[in-house]
């Protein structure tokens, strides 16, 4: 069973904990990790790309020229695909890029990317975090020391506003629950960190 160290906010190790070994000791499976950051990224997609078809442009409403006698090939309508300003062939239309993997999938995934984190030394676990009022100070300064460089996930068991408009202002952090984490946003970051009251709700929810 995997056991990380525990800091508070000054960065002193406080304590152990051990964490489920289903979810954070399960085997790495990259082709989940891909396969699920995929379906991430297409969902996001918003599909408007749109371009218009040779029934759709304007003009053409009669022959540029006689077909014979001109010296030049023949031509039936300035909206053919191969004029300029005409039709696109086969172009984008708006659509829905959005599709689903089993959920099994997803689970699996995600403990893959937790396991990743804690394989890799990137989990950081701390003991709690409570801010009386908004201010980006108070998260920088639990990051210096933390050690917690590049970008961090930060994870927190519930919503708290005084941390979300905290971390907001930092374009290399980011703030979410324990229940709306998602694979691509784990692989994303340099160093998770996770309060003790979030693992035990990743653990509640994520357990096999």
């Amino acid at each position: 069973m995997p056991t990380v160290d525990v800091y508070n906010g000054q960065g002193e190790r406080v304590g152990e904990l051990e964490l489920h070994e289903d979810i954070f000791g399960a085997d790495v499976k990259e082709h989940l990790l891909f396969d699920v950051s995929q379906m991430l990224l297409n969902n996001r997609r918003r599909g408007t790309a749109s371009t218009k078809t040779r029934a759709e442009v304007r003009g053409g409403g009669s022959r540029p020229w006689r077909q014979k006698g001109t010296g030049r090939a023949r031509h039936g309508t300035i909206r053919s695909p191969i004029w300029a300003g005409g039709g696109v062939v086969f172009g984008p239309k708006p659509r829905s890029y959005r599709y689903a993997l089993p959920k099994k999938v997803r689970r699996a995934a995600m403990r893959s990317a937790l396991s990743a984190k804690v394989q890799q030394n990137e989990l950081i676990v701390l003991e709690s975090l409570h801010l009386p009022q908004p201010k980006t100070r108070e998260i920088v300064n639990i990051l210096d020391n933390l050690n917690a460089e590049g970008r961090v996930l930060l994870v927190t068991a519930g919503p708290d506003e005084n941390v979300f408009k905290s971390g907001r202002n930092l374009p290399r952090v980011k703030t979410t629950v324990a229940q709306q984490i998602n694979v691509l946003d784990i692989l994303n970051c340099d160093r998770l960190i996770l309060t003790a009251d979030a693992v035990a709700t990743v653990q509640e929810v994520f357990a096999s």
